[in-house]
């Protein structure tokens, strides 16, 4: 299958398809590497405000990784 092909079919898939697709590009690309989580973790533990969740920050990197 072409990647022309895949894109004409992505927009068919569901949501929750789309988004198994898109949780295993993450892991082929590595956009969340063990060090990058490390170093997510310790600027949490040291940042004085804390009105995001960590999961809250994994998700802005996240999504900053993407958009690279």
């Amino acid at each position: 299958m072409s990647m022309s092909e895949i894109l004409a079919e992505l927009p068919k898939l569901s949501p929750d398809e789309r988004e198994v697709i898109l949780h295993r590009i993450e892991e082929i690309d590595e956009l969340e590497t063990p060090e990058m989580l490390v170093a997510i973790d310790e600027a949490d533990a040291s940042s004085p405000q804390q009105d995001l969740s960590i999961e809250d920050i994994r998700g802005r990197v996240s999504q900053w990784a993407r958009s690279k």
